[in-house]
Protein backbone atom coordinates (compact mmCIF):
# COMPACT_ATOMS: atom_id res chain seq x y z
CA UNK A 1 0.00 0.00 0.00
CA UNK A 2 2.65 2.40 0.60
CA UNK A 3 4.70 1.73 -2.60
CA UNK A 4 1.03 2.60 -4.34
CA UNK A 5 0.57 6.02 -2.46
CA UNK A 6 4.47 6.81 -2.80
CA UNK A 7 3.83 6.27 -6.63
CA UNK A 8 0.55 8.08 -6.89
CA UNK A 9 2.24 10.84 -5.21
CA UNK A 10 4.76 11.27 -7.48
CA UNK A 11 2.20 10.54 -10.61
CA UNK A 12 0.44 13.68 -8.98
CA UNK A 13 3.51 15.43 -8.46
CA UNK A 14 4.67 15.24 -12.39
CA UNK A 15 1.27 16.00 -13.32
CA UNK A 16 1.61 19.56 -11.39
CA UNK A 17 5.03 20.15 -12.79
CA UNK A 18 3.85 20.15 -16.87
CA UNK A 19 0.73 22.04 -15.95
CA UNK A 20 3.07 24.71 -14.47
CA UNK A 21 5.06 24.40 -17.48
CA UNK A 22 2.36 25.17 -19.38
CA UNK A 23 1.09 27.96 -17.37
CA UNK A 24 4.29 29.57 -17.38
CA UNK A 25 4.63 29.26 -21.14
CA UNK A 26 1.08 30.92 -21.36
CA UNK A 27 2.32 33.70 -18.63
CA UNK A 28 5.46 34.49 -21.04
CA UNK A 29 3.92 36.31 -23.38
CA UNK A 30 5.22 38.32 -26.50
CA UNK A 31 7.47 41.28 -25.50
CA UNK A 32 6.89 44.51 -27.15
CA UNK A 33 8.55 48.34 -27.71
CA UNK A 34 10.43 49.51 -30.78
CA UNK A 35 14.14 49.02 -31.39
CA UNK A 36 16.72 50.76 -29.05
CA UNK A 37 14.03 51.76 -26.76
CA UNK A 38 15.07 51.13 -23.06
CA UNK A 39 13.18 51.34 -20.03
CA UNK A 40 14.86 52.56 -16.97
CA UNK A 41 12.86 51.27 -13.81
CA UNK A 42 13.81 53.19 -11.12
CA UNK A 43 12.80 55.95 -7.97
CA UNK A 44 12.28 59.59 -9.19
CA UNK A 45 14.10 60.84 -6.59
CA UNK A 46 17.55 58.67 -7.76
CA UNK A 47 16.63 59.35 -11.37
CA UNK A 48 16.69 63.26 -10.41
CA UNK A 49 19.92 62.81 -8.59
CA UNK A 50 23.74 61.34 -9.23
CA UNK A 51 22.24 57.91 -10.33
CA UNK A 52 20.10 59.56 -12.70
CA UNK A 53 22.91 61.45 -14.07
CA UNK A 54 25.40 57.82 -14.64
CA UNK A 55 22.48 55.85 -15.70
CA UNK A 56 21.94 58.87 -18.97
CA UNK A 57 25.61 59.04 -19.54
CA UNK A 58 26.20 55.64 -19.99
CA UNK A 59 23.19 54.42 -21.80
CA UNK A 60 22.58 57.27 -23.85
CA UNK A 61 25.93 58.30 -24.67
CA UNK A 62 26.41 59.34 -28.40
CA UNK A 63 27.06 56.35 -30.54
CA UNK A 64 29.86 55.75 -32.55
CA UNK A 65 30.50 56.65 -36.07
CA UNK A 66 27.71 58.47 -37.10
CA UNK A 67 27.60 61.80 -38.68
CA UNK A 68 25.38 64.01 -35.57
CA UNK A 69 24.90 62.93 -32.09
CA UNK A 70 22.54 60.47 -31.15
CA UNK A 71 21.90 58.40 -28.11
CA UNK A 72 22.96 54.52 -27.83
CA UNK A 73 19.36 54.02 -26.32
CA UNK A 74 15.78 56.17 -26.15
CA UNK A 75 15.04 55.91 -22.21
CA UNK A 76 11.64 55.97 -20.69
CA UNK A 77 11.91 56.21 -16.64
CA UNK A 78 9.09 54.73 -14.59
CA UNK A 79 9.07 54.73 -11.20
CA UNK A 80 8.89 50.81 -9.63
CA UNK A 81 4.85 50.97 -8.77
CA UNK A 82 4.31 51.60 -12.73
CA UNK A 83 6.30 48.90 -13.61
CA UNK A 84 3.75 46.55 -14.14
CA UNK A 85 0.90 45.24 -15.99
CA UNK A 86 1.66 45.66 -20.07
CA UNK A 87 5.11 47.73 -19.30
CA UNK A 88 6.32 44.35 -17.89
CA UNK A 89 6.50 43.50 -21.53
CA UNK A 90 8.91 45.74 -22.61
CA UNK A 91 11.82 43.65 -24.33
CA UNK A 92 14.79 45.69 -22.73
CA UNK A 93 15.02 47.30 -19.64
CA UNK A 94 17.22 48.59 -16.43
CA UNK A 95 15.96 48.29 -12.53
CA UNK A 96 17.78 49.90 -10.18
CA UNK A 97 17.17 48.71 -6.53
CA UNK A 98 18.66 51.04 -3.54
CA UNK A 99 19.58 49.32 -0.13
CA UNK A 100 20.10 45.67 -1.31
CA UNK A 101 24.07 44.28 -1.67
CA UNK A 102 25.83 45.64 -5.01
CA UNK A 103 25.57 43.84 -7.86
CA UNK A 104 24.62 43.52 -11.44
CA UNK A 105 22.40 40.37 -12.66
CA UNK A 106 20.95 39.50 -16.23
CA UNK A 107 17.64 38.11 -16.17
CA UNK A 108 16.09 36.24 -19.49
CA UNK A 109 12.72 36.37 -20.44
CA UNK A 110 11.73 37.13 -16.63
CA UNK A 111 8.34 38.51 -17.58
CA UNK A 112 7.49 38.11 -21.94
CA UNK A 113 9.93 36.59 -24.23
CA UNK A 114 12.28 37.67 -25.94
CA UNK A 115 13.49 40.21 -23.42
CA UNK A 116 16.53 41.23 -21.56
CA UNK A 117 16.53 42.92 -17.88
CA UNK A 118 19.27 44.22 -16.34
CA UNK A 119 19.16 44.66 -12.44
CA UNK A 120 21.68 46.90 -10.56
CA UNK A 121 22.01 47.24 -6.90
CA UNK A 122 23.48 48.89 -3.96
CA UNK A 123 23.43 50.03 -0.63
CA UNK A 124 23.99 53.64 -1.45
CA UNK A 125 23.72 55.86 -4.14
CA UNK A 126 27.67 55.64 -4.64
CA UNK A 127 27.25 52.07 -5.33
CA UNK A 128 25.22 51.52 -7.95
CA UNK A 129 27.34 54.00 -9.31
CA UNK A 130 30.54 52.00 -9.04
CA UNK A 131 28.22 48.83 -10.68
CA UNK A 132 26.81 51.16 -13.51
CA UNK A 133 30.21 52.25 -14.52
CA UNK A 134 32.18 48.60 -13.83
CA UNK A 135 29.82 46.88 -16.02
CA UNK A 136 28.88 49.38 -18.52
CA UNK A 137 30.60 47.64 -21.64
CA UNK A 138 28.51 44.24 -20.52
CA UNK A 139 25.61 45.88 -19.93
CA UNK A 140 25.54 48.08 -23.07
CA UNK A 141 26.54 44.68 -25.15
CA UNK A 142 24.06 42.67 -23.46
CA UNK A 143 21.36 44.82 -24.40
CA UNK A 144 22.77 45.50 -28.13
CA UNK A 145 22.59 42.14 -28.66
CA UNK A 146 19.16 41.39 -27.44
CA UNK A 147 17.95 44.51 -30.33
CA UNK A 148 19.94 43.12 -32.89
CA UNK A 149 18.84 39.84 -32.85
CA UNK A 150 14.94 40.58 -32.33
CA UNK A 151 15.60 42.90 -35.47
CA UNK A 152 17.11 39.52 -37.41
CA UNK A 153 14.40 38.01 -36.11
CA UNK A 154 11.73 40.35 -38.00
CA UNK A 155 14.19 40.42 -40.89
CA UNK A 156 13.67 36.55 -41.24
CA UNK A 157 9.79 37.07 -41.61
CA UNK A 158 10.79 38.11 -45.72
CA UNK A 159 13.89 36.93 -47.15
CA UNK A 160 15.59 37.96 -50.32
CA UNK A 161 17.22 35.31 -52.53
CA UNK A 162 20.84 35.38 -52.03
CA UNK A 163 21.24 32.26 -54.17
CA UNK A 164 24.17 34.31 -56.13
CA UNK A 165 25.80 35.01 -53.14
CA UNK A 166 26.42 31.90 -52.44
CA UNK A 167 27.78 30.61 -55.77
CA UNK A 168 30.07 33.25 -56.07
CA UNK A 169 31.65 33.95 -53.07
CA UNK A 170 30.79 31.09 -51.05
CA UNK A 171 28.30 33.56 -48.69
CA UNK A 172 25.02 33.16 -47.36
CA UNK A 173 23.57 36.56 -46.19
CA UNK A 174 20.09 37.55 -44.41
CA UNK A 175 18.06 40.51 -45.56
CA UNK A 176 14.84 41.80 -46.64
CA UNK A 177 12.80 41.75 -49.84
CA UNK A 178 13.00 45.38 -49.70
CA UNK A 179 16.46 45.36 -51.06
CA UNK A 180 17.64 44.97 -54.72
CA UNK A 181 20.38 43.94 -56.71
CA UNK A 182 22.05 47.16 -57.79
CA UNK A 183 25.26 45.62 -58.99
CA UNK A 184 27.04 42.80 -59.72
CA UNK A 185 30.33 42.86 -61.22
CA UNK A 186 33.86 40.92 -60.68
CA UNK A 187 32.88 39.32 -57.25
CA UNK A 188 31.29 42.73 -55.85
CA UNK A 189 27.58 43.19 -54.85
CA UNK A 190 26.06 46.30 -53.99
CA UNK A 191 22.33 45.71 -52.48
CA UNK A 192 20.65 48.24 -51.58
CA UNK A 193 17.23 49.47 -50.46
CA UNK A 194 15.41 52.70 -51.09
CA UNK A 195 13.48 54.61 -47.95
CA UNK A 196 11.95 58.21 -48.08
CA UNK A 197 14.44 61.02 -48.82
CA UNK A 198 17.46 58.20 -49.06
CA UNK A 199 18.98 54.79 -49.16
CA UNK A 200 20.14 51.79 -47.12
CA UNK A 201 23.31 50.29 -48.97
CA UNK A 202 25.03 46.91 -47.84
CA UNK A 203 28.59 46.18 -50.10
CA UNK A 204 29.83 42.33 -50.40
CA UNK A 205 33.25 41.34 -51.46
CA UNK A 206 36.27 39.52 -50.91
CA UNK A 207 39.89 40.57 -51.00
CA UNK A 208 43.07 38.85 -50.53
CA UNK A 209 44.91 38.08 -47.15
CA UNK A 210 47.29 40.50 -47.35
CA UNK A 211 45.12 44.01 -47.74
CA UNK A 212 45.23 44.57 -44.24
CA UNK A 213 48.22 43.51 -42.43
CA UNK A 214 47.89 43.04 -38.83
CA UNK A 215 51.38 43.83 -37.72
CA UNK A 216 50.97 47.57 -39.13
CA UNK A 217 48.56 50.27 -40.00
CA UNK A 218 45.19 48.43 -40.15
CA UNK A 219 42.98 51.65 -39.94
CA UNK A 220 45.35 52.55 -42.64
CA UNK A 221 45.35 49.56 -44.68
CA UNK A 222 40.74 49.59 -44.50
CA UNK A 223 40.78 52.49 -45.26
CA UNK A 224 42.83 52.36 -48.23
CA UNK A 225 40.63 49.38 -49.35
CA UNK A 226 37.43 51.31 -48.87
CA UNK A 227 38.97 54.52 -50.99
CA UNK A 228 39.93 51.82 -53.96
CA UNK A 229 36.37 49.87 -54.23
CA UNK A 230 34.77 53.15 -53.78
CA UNK A 231 36.72 54.47 -56.66
CA UNK A 232 36.45 51.81 -58.60
CA UNK A 233 32.40 50.50 -57.57
CA UNK A 234 30.57 53.76 -56.39
CA UNK A 235 30.08 56.48 -58.31
CA UNK A 236 28.82 60.12 -57.22
CA UNK A 237 26.19 62.03 -58.80
CA UNK A 238 28.72 64.23 -61.22
CA UNK A 239 30.86 62.45 -63.47
CA UNK A 240 34.72 61.96 -61.51
CA UNK A 241 33.03 61.63 -58.26
CA UNK A 242 33.08 58.86 -56.23
CA UNK A 243 32.99 57.16 -52.54
CA UNK A 244 35.94 57.83 -49.92
CA UNK A 245 35.93 57.71 -46.34
CA UNK A 246 35.91 60.68 -44.83
CA UNK A 247 39.58 62.51 -44.73
CA UNK A 248 39.12 64.50 -41.75
CA UNK A 249 38.09 61.98 -39.29
CA UNK A 250 39.72 58.37 -38.48
CA UNK A 251 37.10 55.74 -38.50
CA UNK A 252 36.61 53.68 -34.89
CA UNK A 253 38.34 50.14 -35.34
CA UNK A 254 37.32 47.16 -33.41
CA UNK A 255 37.92 43.83 -33.05
CA UNK A 256 34.67 41.50 -33.43
CA UNK A 257 33.33 38.16 -34.68
CA UNK A 258 31.30 37.23 -37.58
CA UNK A 259 30.13 33.93 -37.87
CA UNK A 260 32.73 32.55 -34.90
CA UNK A 261 35.62 34.03 -37.39
CA UNK A 262 37.75 36.77 -36.32
CA UNK A 263 36.62 40.43 -38.00
CA UNK A 264 38.32 43.65 -38.06
CA UNK A 265 34.62 46.25 -37.54
CA UNK A 266 35.14 49.81 -38.40
CA UNK A 267 32.95 52.49 -38.35
CA UNK A 268 33.09 55.95 -39.06
CA UNK A 269 31.84 58.48 -42.09
CA UNK A 270 31.89 58.04 -45.90
CA UNK A 271 31.81 61.16 -47.85
CA UNK A 272 31.90 61.63 -51.87
CA UNK A 273 35.24 63.12 -53.63
CA UNK A 274 33.87 66.21 -55.34
CA UNK A 275 30.30 66.44 -54.06
CA UNK A 276 28.43 67.55 -50.99
CA UNK A 277 27.61 63.88 -49.89
CA UNK A 278 28.16 62.15 -46.68
CA UNK A 279 26.69 59.81 -44.33
CA UNK A 280 28.01 57.07 -41.45
CA UNK A 281 29.01 52.99 -42.55
CA UNK A 282 29.73 49.79 -41.04
CA UNK A 283 32.29 47.64 -42.58
CA UNK A 284 33.22 43.89 -41.52
CA UNK A 285 36.74 42.41 -42.75
CA UNK A 286 36.40 39.33 -41.93
CA UNK A 287 39.36 37.03 -41.89
CA UNK A 288 38.84 33.48 -43.62
CA UNK A 289 41.94 32.20 -43.57
CA UNK A 290 40.49 28.92 -45.57
CA UNK A 291 40.02 30.51 -48.48
CA UNK A 292 43.11 32.95 -48.01
CA UNK A 293 40.43 36.00 -48.42
CA UNK A 294 39.32 38.44 -46.16
CA UNK A 295 35.50 38.69 -46.84
CA UNK A 296 34.38 42.36 -46.25
CA UNK A 297 30.58 43.14 -45.77
CA UNK A 298 29.66 47.05 -45.52
CA UNK A 299 26.49 48.64 -44.71
CA UNK A 300 26.12 52.36 -45.19
CA UNK A 301 23.62 55.05 -44.92
CA UNK A 302 22.05 58.02 -47.01
CA UNK A 303 19.93 59.89 -45.41
CA UNK A 304 20.62 63.97 -45.00
CA UNK A 305 19.55 65.66 -42.11
CA UNK A 306 17.92 62.57 -40.22
CA UNK A 307 18.47 60.17 -37.43
CA UNK A 308 20.30 57.29 -38.66
CA UNK A 309 20.84 55.21 -35.85
CA UNK A 310 18.22 52.42 -36.28
CA UNK A 311 19.09 52.44 -39.88
CA UNK A 312 22.78 51.78 -39.49
CA UNK A 313 21.64 48.64 -36.90
CA UNK A 314 19.31 47.05 -39.29
CA UNK A 315 22.32 47.38 -41.33
CA UNK A 316 24.53 45.68 -38.57
CA UNK A 317 22.02 42.70 -38.07
CA UNK A 318 21.88 42.09 -41.85
CA UNK A 319 25.92 42.01 -41.47
CA UNK A 320 26.16 40.11 -38.87
CA UNK A 321 23.77 37.15 -40.47
CA UNK A 322 26.59 36.28 -42.59
CA UNK A 323 27.56 32.55 -42.91
CA UNK A 324 30.93 31.83 -44.64
CA UNK A 325 30.54 28.78 -46.25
Amino acid sequence: MRKITIFLFSFLFVLTSCGDDKENKVILSNSSGNINNLSVIIENDLWNGEVGEAIRRILAAPVDGLPQEEPLFSISQMPPEAFSGFVRKNRIFLKVEEGKEANVKVAENPYARPQTGIKISGQTDQEIIDQLEQHSEKIISTLKATEIKEKQRRIKKSLKDDTRLEKELGISLKFPTAYRYAKEEDGFYWIRKDIPNGSLEILVYEVPLGTIQKDTNVIGNIIAMRDSIGKAHIPGPLEGTYMITEEAYAPYLFESQIDGKFAWETKGTWEVKGAFMAGPFVNYAVLDQENNRYVVLEGFTFKPSASKRDHMQELEAILKSAKIK
